[in-house]
């Protein structure tokens, strides 16, 4: 049973009877609609003329002993958490289990026994032991972190507590629901946020996105499997839809030079950005890569550099020659703070900019796009979709015109032999196309 009101509340009160007594128990309800009224009779104990029925503390105006006024507050106040924190992990719960729970954490002595039992782990717990011990690279393991962090706000949103052994496929399949719906989420319950916060407000994730939490997370309950800490597999016969990806779009090298010698100077900061975007689409690295990149990157005329996203994995040095625009432009920029390779900005504010300069430099072609939520091709002005990994497409997609041997482009981009992410930056173009035509002459 998914528990889906947030809003549940624990309210402290007493009862007096027509026979005064000097104190009375204070007792607690907790509710959470209509449905759920749960009550529990304290052992903390207050004169009813002392207690203040609306604020649920001694009442301000009488003579109190103060330290004793604290104390009264300060367990009443940390009853209520308590309450909520049971009831927040609990699928079901009665009166009389929430009596029993409580005693157990403010008593656990007595319950303990002479046999010692080993405390399971929880379900972060075992993911933390995974994103320590599971052998991939560190660009990677941050897209595990923002599965965990979703997982948590999951947890929060239909108050339950996650367990390897007893999630199903019907759990997975509310979970992706979920992902897809994280904005309409956030609108409606913004305190989840603030306690698993994001970097940013969720914004509608498309299918890939979605595809691609999804096998991480069927990557992580496999894991649980090999490593014997569950035979539970809920993604057995679960389908995980296809992540599908468009023909890549990218500038070409007129287009480029177009954008590198569009006068700037009126917008010096832009211009630095500008700079920066040209020097990526001439070594083609990813985004991480050039933003760890320092002065000691440049070796005999080159930039080298190990890709992150490979590192654990497959540790190859990649090699890329500079050219003379790329010289260049390092040449403008000798001397950054803490030894940085360019005056680089936040990646969020470096693809804001890369906008800007695009539009400055009337680079507003129309491309065709796939929507990542509805899977439909769209037409969009290159200005409006440009980005940092624009930079990478146009470094592959014009060598891979002058070479056409995606081995040869791969060792400069840093793909492995065969990889499927490098089929996708590849376009056969009406050149191309001719080229083989001719091959049948």
């Amino acid at each position: 049973m998914y528990k889906n009101n947030i809003m549940a509340s624990v309210k402290a009160f007493i009862r007096t009877s027509a026979k005064k007594a000097e104190k009375v128990s204070v007792r607690f309800r907790l509710s959470d609609g209509r449905k759920v009224q749960l009550f529990h009779k304290s052992e903390i104990e207050v004169d009813p003329d002392f207690f203040d029925k609306k604020n649920e503390i001694i009442k301000a105006k009488v003579v109190y002993p103060q330290n004793m006024r604290t104390k009264f507050d300060n367990d009443v106040a940390d009853r209520k958490k308590l309450i909520r924190t049971i009831y927040d992990n609990t699928l079901e719960l009665t009166s009389e289990q929430l009596d029993l729970k409580i005693d157990q954490a403010l008593h656990p002595e007595k319950y303990q026994t002479d046999e010692v039992i080993e405390k399971p782990m929880t379900y972060f717990e075992i993911f933390d032991e995974f994103l320590k011990y599971h052998n991939v690279s560190e660009g990677r393991r941050a897209h595990f972190r923002v599965l965990k962090r979703a997982l948590q706000r999951y947890e929060l949103y239909r108050k339950i507590t996650l367990d390897i052994d007893t999630i199903t496929k019907d759990m997975i399949r509310d979970i992706e629901t979920f992902l897809k719906d994280e904005k309409g989420v956030y609108e409606k319950f913004p305190e989840i946020y603030k306690l698993i916060p994001e970097s940013r407000i969720p914004q509608p994730r498309g299918i890939n996105t979605v595809s691609g939490i999804l096998s991480r997370y069927r990557t992580f309950c496999l894991w649980c499997i090999e490593s014997e800490k569950t035979q539970n597999n809920p993604f057995k016969g679960y389908s995980i839809d296809a992540e599908i990806y468009g023909t890549p779009y990218y500038i070409s090298i007129d287009e480029r030079n177009q954008l590198f010698q569009k006068d700037l100077s009126d917008r010096p900061q832009l211009a630095i950005q500008r700079d920066i975007f040209v020097f990526h689409c001439l070594i083609g690295c990813r985004i991480s890569d050039l933003y760890s990149m320092t002065t000691a990157s440049i070796i005999n005329d080159a930039v080298e550099y190990i890709a992150r996203k490979s590192k654990e994995e497959r540790p190859v040095t990649v090699r890329v020659p500079l050219n003379a625009y790329a010289k260049e432009i390092l040449n403008r920029y000798p001397e950054n703070e803490g030894g940085r390779l360019l005056p680089f900005i936040s990646e969020t504010n470096y693809n804001l900019a890369i906008k800007e300069m695009f539009a400055a430099a009337k680079l507003t072609r129309m491309v065709t796009v796939l929507n990542s939520a509805t899977r439909e091709e769209e037409k969009r002005p290159l200005n409006e979709i440009a980005s940092s990994h624009l930079a990478r497409r146009c470094f592959i997609g014009n060598l891979y015109k002058k070479v056409k041997d995606p081995n040869l482009v791969g060792a400069l981009s840093g793909h492995k032999e065969g990889s499927k992410a490098f089929a996708r930056y590849r376009e056969i173009d009406e050149e191309m196309r001719q080229d083989l035509v001719k091959l049948l002459e």
